[in-house]
């Protein structure tokens, strides 16, 4: 059980280390690859839900 803690917490701190560390140095994105990844975003996800749906069920 403390080693299952010990894990969280190491988990949590490292994604906390990134958040800190990502919006200190990084930098913003042009419009123009934000409208990029815009248009590729909702096909992705919908096929990630469709091959979901489909390894569930077969």
């Amino acid at each position: 059980m403390t080693q299952l803690l010990l894990l969280l917490v190491l988990v949590f701190s490292a994604v906390a280390l990134m958040v800190v560390l990502g919006e200190r140095f990084a930098r913003p994105l042009p419009q123009e690859r934000v409208r990029q990844l815009q248009r590729w975003l909702l096909p992705l996800v919908g096929l990630m839900l469709l091959l979901s749906l489909a390894s569930q069920y077969w």
